[in-house]
């Protein structure tokens, strides 16, 4: 079966798609011919964004179509707007026709490719339809858009994956075909390998779970900068014994969307085979119960020598994060990068939509919101804020996993995390990772944030 994050060969079989600008309808109609004016007047065609209507030929075939742009307001509110046609069309190859620049063709056809995603493996019996398939655009880089949708079906595909079949080992398993696929070297500490390697905090977290914490490790690429991919992989949280309420819990399955996020940013890093060297690291975790769980009030000695008062065992995914990045900091890349879904604060402040994003480097902020521009993948800057430093510092330990301060927890985690990383230009982010409503192009359910925006600013943040 053809993928459907593949545009289509350039034939004289393909069919126009006419794009119009409320604006360019009165010549449009008027150089369309009398009877596809006469029906797109009679249809009350009005070129809304993603209005779409089919255009019928001599013989009663579909000849083509056309799709409002809709008005500049419309546009901004709604990204990928343009999707919402095509689950109009008919099968087939279809080209766009109409005034669009190179960013709005680009907007089109990545929206088009990731349109094609369907999670359907609980659903073996329903047959994914036959989609449309779009003509690359002229002027436009096709491969690099294909690896953007296939990077972001990948990230979907792991956070939609429920915990009963996407725990740590098939979550390490998942890792492991991706560095197969691009050639990559992979290694995985677990159980309690980790405490004799040094993970102390990892292990402490994903001890209770009868599925064993590990960290997964992938190395790729021989020359270049040095780019280091910390992603939070907690399977599932209940919250440990600070257990959830039902409510809090009923999406925690998502709770490794940053693993999957940084899993889908490598794909797409390794099949565009950009020049650098790349390291991915994934602590995998359960934050489960049993009689051997993390309690409030132990004190943890991180990697890095930082003790950690656990204030509440439902904030883990910072700890395993931490001793990650203190020990993708022994290999001194020029740039890390750690992605976690990690604070309902985050999404409080922002809401769903927004990547929320920590650095103090200007050059590589600049270069992401450039980045989130062209990949269309909205971020938004946060503060190292080094007032609340003293928030996270509880006096008994170095530091709190969770101060009790009501303020500022995206914050607070961002800084915590922040204080095991020495060396590295550094960016954090705290993303959502799900989709709580249907919209164009993006299905109810997991979905990636900041892995576009990051791609597109690597060239500057790295200097490649």
């Amino acid at each position: 079966m053809t993928s459907p994050y593949a545009f289509a060969e350039p034939s004289a079989a393909s069919r126009p798609l006419h794009v119009v600008r409320p604006g360019e309808l009165p010549d449009f109609l008027a150089n369309a011919g009398a009877a596809w004016a006469a029906w797109l007047k009679a249809t009350g065609f009005e070129a809304g964004l993603g209005e779409v209507r089919l255009l019928p030929g001599p013989d009663g075939s579909v000849a083509g179509a056309v799709a409002g742009y809709g008005k500049p307001p419309a546009r901004k509110r709604q990204r990928f707007g343009l999707a919402k046609a095509i689950a109009a069309l008919p099968e087939g190859d279809w080209r766009l026709e109409g005034k669009l620049d190179v960013p709005e063709r680009t907007e089109a056809a990545l929206a088009w490719l990731m349109s094609g995603y369907r999670f359907d493996r609980y659903r073996p019996k329903k047959q994914p339809p036959t989609l449309p398939r779009l003509v690359c655009p002229e002027g436009l880089d096709a491969a690099r858009l294909v690896a953007m949708a296939e990077g972001e079906a990948l990230t979907r595909d792991l956070i939609n994956t429920p915990a009963q079949d996407m725990g740590p080992a098939e979550l390490e398993a998942a890792f492991l075909a991706l560095a197969n696929d691009f050639g990559a070297e992979a290694k995985v500490i677990r159980g309690a390998d980790l405490l004799t390697q040094n993970f102390p905090m990892i292990h402490a977290v994903g001890r209770a779970s009868v599925r064993d914490p590990r960290l997964l490790d992938l190395r790729w690429g021989k020359a270049g900068p040095k780019l280091t991919l910390v992603g939070k992989g907690v399977c599932f949280d209940t919250g440990g014994l600070n257990l959830k309420p039902s409510t809090g819990m009923s999406l925690m399955k998502k709770d490794m969307g940053g693993a999957a996020t940084v899993m889908g940013l490598a794909r797409m890093i390794m099949a565009l085979d950009l020049p650098v060297q790349l390291r991915v690291l994934v602590p995998a975790v359960e934050n489960l119960i049993d009689g051997n769980a993390l309690k409030p009030k132990d004190i943890l000695t991180s990697r890095k020598g930082l003790t950690v008062e656990v204030n509440d065992t439902d904030a883990e995914g910072r700890l395993v994060l931490a001793d990650a990045l203190a020990y993708a900091c022994e290999d001194a890349p020029e740039v890390l990068v750690s992605m976690a879904t990690l604070t309902g604060a985050a999404r409080v402040a922002v809401g769903p939509d927004l990547a929320p994003y920590y650095t103090d480097d200007e050059v590589m902020a600049q270069a992401l919101e450039a980045g989130a521009r062209t990949g269309f993948d909205p971020v938004w800057r946060m503060p190292f804020h080094d007032a609340y430093e003293s928030v996270i510092e509880p006096g008994i330990a170095d530091l709190d996993n969770a101060p009790g301060y009501g303020f500022a927890g995206s914050i607070t985690a961002a800084l915590f995390l922040r204080r095991f990383v020495d060396g590295p230009r550094y960016m954090h982010f705290d993303i959502y990772g799900h989709t709580p409503n249907e919209l164009p192009a993006r299905p109810k359910g997991g979905v990636g944030q900041g892995a576009r925006a990051l791609l597109e600013g690597l060239g500057a943040m790295l200097s490649l």
